[in-house]
């Protein structure tokens, strides 16, 4: 008897094309690995088997085969229609059995993996019926009418663990094989896969030009509909090299398209992975699957190349993810997070003045290249053609909290800060609307124009939108493990007259008040720090700086460490995470107490957007002055924006609530809405 093999079920509806994706993932594995290839239509007893036959099937064929031990079955003459000779179908190191009912509720107890095929009715028809000709053809409806019995009382669909989209035109047998590295069953044994998909070359080109950003977004990734703009809409505001330029250096800009192009989100700790055709779900934290697939440095930047991202994943993490690092589990009406993978990117090096083109070696690569060198030429030529911004009818916002209801809970944050339960606690609320006909990318337009940030962001996943012109930094990691964290606590709005302005800003600088509050988070982001950095190395280069952008001053500190080597970069993450400065301190007592004072979900708001590179760097920013649009179940669309600030023991209710109103004022009035009530 051989050791039990791993045993993949490639099951769906008759004419999806399971046995040409079987027979075309059985050849691909065979590179590396003995398997062994079993098709249920050998097995059936009949037009009518179907349920004989999965019976057949599990009990003479899978069951054996699962133990290690060869399986001996007796197939079915097609042409005299009855029992014909035994068969032997032998052990292997992975052994893939294909047809309908392959992973039926009896199977599946044996099966490593289900992948379930999926095509429309009439494609599968055609399909059957062109592979069998004739002799199918009187018994189409009959075996359907079998399909339908067996599927309404077995839950295979929805146990399946990879989902493919049959296209027929050759991409699902790779899909299906990039999906399956995900299954912790079957990753196991797909090592030498695993080691060829690392094995990565990255190709650079330098361009000496300086697009309209978003002229080249549009052209790029206008149609895709996964996409994503890191873009450092301030750039041209911050010179030379201070850390308000070196923040906003780099613009990067991205879809999932191409060979190597993939998307996730999760949700209450399920991670579901689209590669191309194909879907895989897993189950477990979403940070344990980050560390799976990201920190480790997989490809060297180009010669030359100043920046820190070299492809990887890209997109936003949901302030609930604070479930896995000692908050409570609340649901979310948008995914926990959601990344994609980019195989090939544009970066704007805006200090240089400069375009470099990035993809991953592939077939494919060399035509994207020539795309986006073409795309980049017309974005310079086209600088003085004006991009419309009309974003559609003005929306009107609703509040989750009242004044009255905000300031009451204001007096709640107090009470439970002279109980000694926190120090400070970072109260926030929603602010809702119905998004109507809003264009979200001519809204991110405005919101850029008229609030240019070095955190600024465009993220786009099917129907859900992120427009977010963050100022703030959560955490960055360089690829040789330097660390940084910038949080921001103390906010005036601007003036157009400059000596107020300058009064503001003065208010600001000197406000006991707001030092204590920064401080605090100070000490907080120390502490996340210390528990991955190399002792000794964390420090406090920046304390409480003042940062003026266009409609606010913010007041700043920037706290360094060095992580130590080896440490999961992933795990390291989690521990910082939600920025405290979302948060107030201690940490995990203060969530609770938000889940308890905020009448719900904070969704994206709160978390944080950015890129995990290739060469293990990453750089994220706290998701504040966000607008979001999500699908709202019903054919609908809402837009949100959430805003908040730190009450502390002698914070002022009225104007704690006038600091949301000036936070909200700069997005808001962009869409030339008001603050609620």
């Amino acid at each position: 008897m051989t050791p039990a093999p791993v045993i993949i079920a490639v099951d769906g509806r008759s004419g999806a094309g399971k046995t040409t994706l079987a027979v075309e993932l059985a050849a691909r594995l065979r590179q590396h690995h003995k398997v062994s290839l079993f098709h249920l239509e050998d097995i059936y007893p009949g037009w009518n088997g179907l349920m004989p036959g999965i019976e057949r099937y599990v009990g003479t064929v899978l069951k054996p085969l699962s133990q290690g031990q060869a399986a001996e079955w007796t197939s079915w003459d097609w042409e005299k229609h009855y029992d014909g000779g035994l068969n032997v179908t032998l052990p292997a190191e992975i052994v893939i059995v294909e047809g309908v009912g392959a992973a039926a509720d009896a199977a599946r107890p044996m099966l490593d993996a289900v992948v379930w095929v999926e095509s429309p009715g009439d494609d599968r028809r055609r399909r059957a019926l062109t592979r069998d000709g004739s002799t199918y053809e009187p018994y189409w409806d009959s075996w359907a009418a079998q399909e339908d019995e067996w599927l309404s009382a077995d839950a295979v669909i929805g146990a399946a663990d990879v989902r493919v989209q049959n296209l027929a035109d050759g991409s699902a047998p790779d899909d299906v094989l990039r999906a399956l590295m995900y299954l912790p069953p079957v990753a196991a044994i797909l090592s030498p896969e695993l080691s060829a998909r690392r094995g990565l070359q990255l190709r650079s080109e330098r361009l000496e030009a300086t697009p309209d950003a978003a002229l080249l977004f549009a052209s790029l990734y206008g149609k895709s509909k996964n996409a994503v703009w890191l873009d450092s809409s301030n750039a041209s505001a911050v010179a030379g090299r201070s850390q308000a330029a070196a923040r906003s250096r780099f613009s990067i800009l991205a879809d999932d398209g191409g060979t190597f192009g993939q998307s996730v989100l999760h949700r209450s700790g399920t991670t579901q992975v689209t590669a191309g055709s194909a879907t895989v779900s897993t189950s477990g934290p979403f940070f344990r699957w980050l560390d799976s697939v990201w920190g480790r440095r997989a490809v060297r930047a180009p010669r030359g190349y100043d920046g820190q991202f070299t492809l990887g994943w890209l997109g936003y993490l949901g302030y609930e993810l604070k479930r896995e690092t000692g908050g409570n589990d609340v649901p979310s009406d948008t995914p926990d997070a959601a990344l994609l993978f980019a195989g090939r990117a544009v970066v704007l090096d805006h200090r240089e003045q400069t375009v470099w083109l990035l993809a991953l070696d592939a077939p494919d690569a060399e035509e994207w290249f020539r795309e986006a060198r073409a795309a980049v030429e017309a974005a310079v030529a086209a600088l003085d053609v004006a991009v419309s911004v009309s974003s559609g009818t003005v929306p009107e916002f609703v509040s989750r909290d009242s004044a009255t209801d905000y300031k009451r809970k204001i007096a709640d944050s107090q009470h439970e800060i002279s109980e000694g339960n926190s120090y400070e606690i970072c109260l926030t609320t929603t602010l809702e609307a119905p998004a109507g006909d809003l264009d979200p990318w001519a809204g991110y337009l405005s919101l850029r124009r008229r609030n240019p940030a070095p955190f600024a962001s465009y993220l786009r996943f099917g129907e859900l939108v992120v427009a977010s012109t963050s100022p703030e930094r959560f955490l960055r990691i360089l690829s040789d493990g330097g660390m940084r964290a910038e949080p921001i606590k103390g906010t005036r709005g601007r003036s157009s007259d400059p000596s107020e302005d300058a009064a503001l800003r003065r208010d600001l600088e000197t406000s006991l008040k707001d030092r204590a509050e920064n401080i605090m988070i100070v000490d907080l982001l120390r502490n996340d720090l210390s528990h991955f950095a190399i002792p000794g190395s964390v420090t406090v280069s920046r304390l409480c700086a003042i940062e003026s952008y266009a409609t606010v001053h913010q007041m700043v500190s920037t706290i360094d460490a060095h992580l130590r080597p080896g440490a999961p970069r992933a795990e390291a993450l989690a521990a910082a995470f939600p920025a405290g400065s979302m948060t107030g301190a201690p940490k995990i007592s203060t969530m609770d107490i938000l889940d308890q004072l905020e009448s719900g979900p904070r969704g994206i708001y709160s978390g944080a957007i950015g890129y995990f590179s290739l060469n293990a760097a990453t750089d994220l920013a706290v998701v504040i002055r966000t607008l979001v649009v999500n699908p709202d179940g019903a054919g609908g669309r809402t837009l949100s924006l959430g805003v908040g600030g730190a009450i502390t023991a002698d914070s002022v209710a009225d104007d704690e609530y006038e600091e949301i109103r000036t936070k909200a004022f700069g997005v808001l009035s962009t869409l030339g809405a008001e603050f609620p009530g």
